[in-house]
């Protein structure tokens, strides 16, 4: 693993900002020459420089992340860039300077900033860009959703008095702190900044892989609602299941619509549209 130097600092505004993106389904380069560019932050980023990695072996392979957690898991083999790129046309200058022939987007399914930025700069570079979105989950029998908007909405929706779970990470609590009429549990990698309001309960942790262990802790706390985000895949179901294992009625913050473009689901379909 090596690390090359960021052009902008870790959690910079340029992640969030971006101009629209067009479609990237132009015929694939040389699968065996140039360097592969992987926008991470996620599990599926670093299954899928796995899987670049397993299937060829002498490209060279740049996992890309915003910075956003001192300590990330990451995989092996791969040169690891933190920080922000400085825009659309920043990254199109790094794509240009680091010879980038491929763009893989493995970001969150809310880094929406993030995907606008590599769809523009993919164009400006005249190179392909191809996007890995997890699908997103779907209520089944036993749920209660009330799917909302935005995490103003969410918060909203919550009732005086409520004891609510907020799956959210540090960077998205800012609403809740100012209501002083519910008690929430936060759990998040990293200490928050600021720390949070008297009456909040906090967690550091990752979130588990195991409905029980999730259905442990909301029974522990005295859970009443679960809030988090659409994001999708297997990774951070079981906050979910363990929401309909309880009856606790969830807050699902709809995810933003997908990029254009190329867009797959996982990371064997990315894989294989590589050529």
């Amino acid at each position: 693993m090596r690390e090359s130097e960021a052009a902008a600092p870790p959690g910079s505004d340029a992640d969030a900002e971006a101009a629209e993106g067009a479609p990237h389904d132009r015929p694939a380069a040389d699968a065996a020459a140039a360097t592969i560019l992987v926008l991470g932050g996620t599990a599926e980023a670093n299954a899928l420089v796995a899987a670049l990695r397993q299937r060829w072996p002498e490209r060279r392979i740049i996992l890309s992340l915003a910075g956003r957690t001192r300590t990330p898991e990451l995989p092996d083999d791969a040169e690891i860039r933190i920080g922000g790129f400085g825009g659309a046309e920043g990254l199109a200058a790094f794509l240009a300077a680091e010879c980038v022939s491929l763009v893989l987007d493995a970001t969150h399914p809310f880094a929406t900033g993030m995907a606008r930025n590599a769809a523009r700069a993919a164009d400006l570079a005249g190179i392909r860009r191809l996007k890995l979105l997890r699908p997103a989950w779907t209520p089944v029998a036993g749920d209660r959703w009330t799917t909302v908007t935005c995490l103003a909405e969410a918060c909203r929706a919550l009732r005086a008095g409520a004891r609510p779970f907020l799956a959210l990470g540090r960077q998205h609590l800012s609403p809740f702190t100012r209501r002083s009429d519910i008690r929430p549990l936060a759990r998040m990698i990293e200490p928050p900044e600021p720390v949070l309001p008297s009456g909040w309960t906090l967690v550091l942790s990752r979130p588990s892989t195991n409905s029980r262990a999730e259905a442990e802790l909301m029974r522990e706390h005295g859970i009443t609602h679960l809030v988090t985000r659409n994001a999708g895949g297997a990774a951070s179901y079981a906050k979910v299941e363990a929401a309909r294992e309880l009856g606790l009625p969830v807050i699902m913050i709809a995810r933003p619509p997908a990029p254009e473009g190329a867009v797959f689901e996982t990371v064997e379909d990315v894989v294989g549209a590589i050529g």
